[in-house]
């Protein structure tokens, strides 16, 4: 639970120290420093936060109409932030990707509130013919204050099912969501405190409250269009469903993926090879291949790491090497190739040497893939069942299908077999004859090749077991061990050829279980294409294979796969959740399950554009993508639970539905505008933002901007016209 640049940045202080105590020509070399990628990353997210809250303190001059309502309601940003990290900081929430990537999210949404109450409190103004400052704010507050609280307090609420989250996904999320959850429930003391505060003082009688040309100019096109809206309300309704419907028969295009690849400026790669590798060996094709790879010139350094002591939670035997690869900043490489280029030459290089596998990946990617798995792919199928040899035939099937596969990579099949042994079988007549007991024989071996501990050494508290066996030359040599004298109660010594049979065999390299089933695995690496349309189309090729295995046997997918499905089941849950809390939380503002049920209407629509957004940009529905959804529909009806409240009280006022619908409309234009455009701009530096880091927030900028505009755009034509047609048909409420 360390925070990872603090944990390094105690080591980095510890090293001169240590250092110096090192022999004399020794000296440390930091080869791998993770806190640089962790810089890159908040660099990245903290200049998407800049840019977009320059971009709603835009929006706010050019559209307040004043320059001092404008400052005043984006002076409640840097406000709504100090609050933000004060809460973070009471919570123990570190800036990270993120916790930061929460605050640039909600950059654009912790000012509506505020724009709303200003808006409100600015036409009041221009309304109020000499009334003091004080009691017309007061007023205009309170007429905004329940649909602003209860929109606010909706956002709030849709994200607590993230808090549900498991695994990798779980710990990613949840400061995002607290994040999102402080910097919306002090945007409400922005709102309610702090802008009509910031009013009073500021704001003078003087000051001309006029709408910016541009406003007008829209306002006027827009309630032409309304108007036409309404008289053609079948038409209207019509091309929405329509569109609703299109963009959902397209949606199964979208590819799936468990998290999108964080670019982590280096390369990590597994190379396995035969399970009778010797170390020498092992350490000499390492050699080579650091060689090789140092001669790209994006290449900075490699370095090798060969087999893992066994006492280790994790061994790997010397036939396994792990590569890290650091690469140049992208804008010194000069030959014009990406990093998938890239690796596709490390890949070429690396074929001409024979007898190995590698794995290519990135070094967090592969150390939280096998956290989470055991396994260092993106996809692993695993073949269970009793019968080693039999399951290494399945699995070297499964590899053939896999390798057919449009965007295969690295396909392997764990070595279980392959481990040259030497079986030693006792002849018991002749030990028979020697009068030597099968026990005794198996006993010297023991000691002879494995060895047996003699005796203690003590140092100080520390004892070390002493282990005695014999020589290197005479325990790996057959022919030696066939020599070794094996002694007799009649007191010969008889060679160990005489009394048992040693035969050279093939055996198992390693016996894998799960669940205390042995299994075999195969891997493979996914590039050009989703995690999820490649598990499909191996499913359905391996169906043949699955069904023709014996009782007994099955086949099952993990990998990061399996995180991916454990991750969407969650969210299937989590979803419905959110949307039955923003229901209840509309109820009550609206204190009607039917102004909330035609409120609620916005979700799909902003489904929709996340959607399109998604199939525009070619980004997979992935965790963020989901995240982004849930944050899309608590942001969607944000307006809509203001317009919707604004119409009613006109009506309660004695207005037709017609002419309520227009008034209103056209009274929360401005604000409803502007709402949009904040979270919209104050969203977009995320989507087009390239450096480290980028990659997990832009799908959930793209989910949220894309449900915008299409939410925005029923909120406008489509939400008061059903409104109208529903609303028309029941007698005038009461005041």
């Amino acid at each position: 639970d360390e925070n990872s640049q603090q944990v390094v940045g105690r080591v980095k202080a510890a090293l001169p120290a240590i250092e110096r105590s090192l022999p004399a020509g020794v000296r440390f070399n930091v080869f791998y420093d993770r806190t640089t990628l962790i810089d890159a990353v908040i660099n990245t997210v903290s200049s998407a936060l800049l840019q977009g809250g320059l971009l709603v303190i835009l929006v706010l001059v050019l559209a307040m109409g004043t320059l001092r309502t404008a400052l005043v309601t984006a002076l409640s940003l840097p406000f709504t932030a100090l609050i933000a990290f004060i809460l973070m900081g009471a919570a123990g929430v570190t800036a990270n990707l993120m916790s930061l990537g929460g605050l640039a999210i909600a950059i654009g949404m912790v000012v509506d509130g505020s724009i709303v109450v200003a808006e409100n409190g600015a036409r009041h103004l221009r309304e109020s013919r000499g009334r003091p400052l004080a009691p017309v704010l007061s007023a205009a507050v309170g007429e905004v204050a329940r649909p602003v609280a209860f929109s606010i307090l909706t956002i709030v609420l849709v994200f607590l099912p993230l808090f549900t989250l498991e695994g990798m996904e779980g710990k990613m999320f949840k400061p995002l969501a607290l994040t999102m959850g402080f910097a919306m429930l002090a945007s409400l003391v922005a709102a309610f405190a702090f802008v009509p505060l910031m009013m009073s003082v500021w704001l003078r009688r003087t000051d001309r409250m006029v709408e910016p040309r541009l406003i007008r100019f829209l306002r006027e096109r827009y309630l032409r269009l309304l108007a036409r809206t309404l008289d053609h309300w079948r038409w209207t309704l019509g091309i929405a469903v329509l569109t609703l419907g299109v963009v959902l028969a397209l949606a199964p295009r979208i590819g799936s993926e468990f998290l999108p690849v964080l670019d982590e400026g280096a390369v990590a790669v597994n190379v396995v090879r035969l399970p009778n590798a010797s170390l020498e060996g092992s350490v000499a094709t390492a050699d080579y291949l650091e060689r090789v790879l140092l001669e790209l010139p994006e290449v900075t350094t490699v370095v090798s790491k060969t087999g893992r002591a066994e006492i280790s939670e994790d061994p790997m035997g010397p036939e396994q090497t792990d590569l890290v690869i650091m690469l140049k900043p992208h804008r010194q490489w000069t030959t014009g190739r990406n990093k998938e280029r890239l690796v596709a030459a490390m890949q070429e290089r690396m074929a001409a040497v024979p007898g190995i596998r590698p794995a290519f990946s990135q070094p967090i990617a592969l150390r939280v893939n096998e956290l989470i798995s055991g396994l260092k792919t993106d996809l692993a199928v695993k073949i269970f069942g009793d019968d080693i040899e039999l399951l290494k035939q399945q699995a070297d099937q499964v590899a053939v299908v896999l390798r057919s596969l449009r965007g295969a990579q690295d396909v392997s099949v764990e070595q279980v077999t392959g481990l040259s042994q030497l079986e030693v079988v006792p002849d018991r007549r002749a030990l028979a004859r020697h009068q030597i007991n099968v026990a005794d024989l198996n006993e010297i071996i023991e000691t002879a090749v494995g060895g047996r501990v003699a005796t203690e050494m003590v140092e100080g508290r520390q004892r070390t077991g002493v282990r005695v066996r014999f020589p290197a030359e005479k325990r790996s040599d057959p022919e030696a061990i066939r020599r070794i004298l094996i002694p007799s109660p009649s007191g010969a010594r008889i060679p160990l050829g005489e009394v048992a049979e040693l035969r050279r065999i093939e055996g198992p390299a390693q016996v894998s279980r799960e669940n205390g089933m042995r299994r075999v695995v195969v891997e493979v690496n996914i590039r050009g294409r989703d995690l999820g349309g490649f598990v499909a189309e191996a499913r359905d090729r391996l169906v043949e294979l699955e069904a023709a295995l014996p009782p007994g046997y099955w086949l099952e997918y993990g990998g990061t796969f399996e995180s991916q499905q454990r991750a969407m089941r969650r969210l299937a849950v989590v979803v419905p959740i959110a949307i039955g809390l923003i229901l209840a939380m509309l109820y009550g503002a609206l204190g009607s399950f039917g102004a909330a049920a035609l409120v609620l209407l916005n979700v799909p629509f902003a489904l929709m554009g996340g959607l399109l957004a998604m199939l525009i940009l070619g980004i997979e529905m992935s965790v963020p993508a989901m995240v982004g959804f849930i944050a899309l529909f608590g942001t969607a009806v944000q307006n809509d639970t203001v317009l919707v409240t604004f119409i009613g009280q006109l009506r309660r006022q004695g207005l037709d539905v017609r002419q309520a619908v227009l008034n209103g409309c056209s009274l929360r234009f401005r604000a409803l505008l502007m709402t949009a455009a904040t979270t919209v701009l104050g969203l977009t530096p995320m989507l087009y933002a390239t450096g480290s880091g980028a990659e997990i927030q832009r799908p959930l900028a793209a989910v949220v901007i894309g449900g915008l505009v299409t939410a925005t755009a029923l909120t406008l034509l489509v939400l008061p016209t059903l409104y109208a047609r529903i609303e028309g048909r029941r007698a005038l409420p009461t005041s």
